[in-house]
This record gives structure tokens, sequence and C-alpha cells, in this order.
């Protein structure tokens, strides 16, 4: 099922946008990162399984939270590293992120 594979592709650089947001009022926007950084957490929790999960989740919420390291796209990361450089299968992981 590559759909889903790009769907999480999808869904990561909406994140990761998503993320970015704060730069648009620099200082006055720092406040969503406050909001932003454990959903983004528990987002990369519900999209990756297991513990490479848990560790990007944790990954995430600290990147997040803290100023200025929100151009990090820690989404599209682990995407990348989960279907490229790992080569995981699709039929391995499941997309949930209700």
């Amino acid at each position: 099922m590559a759909k889903d594979k790009y769907k999480k592709l999808g869904l990561s650089l909406l994140f990761d946008g998503i993320g970015m947001l704060s730069y648009i009022i620099p200082g006055v926007m720092e406040f969503t990162d406050v909001v932003w950084a454990p959903i983004a957490g528990w987002l990369m929790t519900k999209m990756y399984k297991g513990n490479i999960g848990k560790a990007a989740g944790v990954f995430t919420l600290i990147e997040e939270a803290l100023p200025g390291f929100d151009v990090i796209p820690t989404f599209t990361i682990m995407w990348v590293y989960t279907y490229v450089i790992k080569k995981e299968s699709v039929d391995a992981i499941e997309v949930d992120i209700t």
C-alpha cells in the first residue's frame, strides 16, 4: 500500500509546516509552541509505532518547545528514515492518527 506511505509524507509536510508557523510573527507566536509541542510529540508516536516512534515523539516535543528550532522538519526526517534509509515495508506500519 504505497498510498499510505505517501499519505504519511503529506501529513509529515503538513505537520512540519504547522510547526514553522510560529515564524510568521517572531516573538509573539512563540506561545503557540507551548500548545503545538505536546500535540506534535503525540502525533509522532501515533504515526510511527514502537520504540523508534516514542523516541521521535520525545525529540519532536523538545524540538518544538525550544525557540528557534522549529526549522528542523522532524516529521519529514522521520519519514525519510523510515521509508528511504530503513526501507521499511508499508504493510509493517499502521497509519492511525485518530
